[in-house]
């Protein structure tokens, strides 16, 4: 009995160490910016003036989070949230279509999309209540497809989930997440 009880105890010991020394691998981010699942070790990430943006390929998809009206433009050419609801789409529309240029995907060759939308907070402007608050959203929604299709091949949209949010970092009443599939070579950072 006491062989069995040495044999028991050393084998969970064993077993313990072998969890113990995996653990650093499981838990492992890949050490290089560079690392992307693709065999020519295309650039996986890029510099994006908001922090938290964490965009990269893996295994063939790039997948994105954060786009919205003021990315990819100047400071100085940043636009507001009193600026026209149309304006930040369009706006969010290119940076997108940009950024997948960039990453050697196409808006064809998108997946999948969140779209957030948030009515302008600011002073002097009256945020609705009720049906009113609705009916913001509902015209937001409407503005937004209409832009939205002009991007995409007919009938190649992509699938989409819509949501209305009280606020989007960035000065933006839209922003986008999601992944495609990269149709060609990403373009050197």
């Amino acid at each position: 009995m006491e062989i069995s009880t040495r044999r028991t105890f050393f084998g969970k010991v064993w077993a313990f160490a072998a969890v113990v020394a995996a653990l650093p691998r499981v838990f492992a981010q890949p050490s290089s910016p560079r690392h992307s699942g693709m065999p020519n070790g295309a650039p996986s990430s890029e510099n994006h003036p908001r922090q938290g943006s964490d965009r990269h390929i893996y295994n063939g998809i790039y997948y994105f989070s954060g786009t919205g009206s003021n990315d990819g433009y100047p400071h100085n050419d940043h636009i507001l949230v009193t600026d026209p609801f149309e304006k930040h789409v369009v706006r969010t529309m290119e940076a997108l279509k940009k950024s997948l240029e960039r990453q050697g995907c196409t808006m064809d060759s998108i997946l999948h999309l969140q779209v957030f939308l948030c009515l302008p907070l600011a002073d002097g402007v009256s945020m609705p209540t009720g049906k009113a608050r609705f009916d913001a959203h509902k015209a937001q929604y409407d503005a937004l497809n209409k832009v939205y299709q002009t991007y995409f091949t007919p009938g190649k949209s992509p699938s989409r989930a819509c949501m209305a949010l009280e606020w989007i970092p960035g000065d933006s009443l839209i922003e986008i997440v999601g992944s495609a599939a990269v149709v060609h070579e990403p373009t050197p950072t």
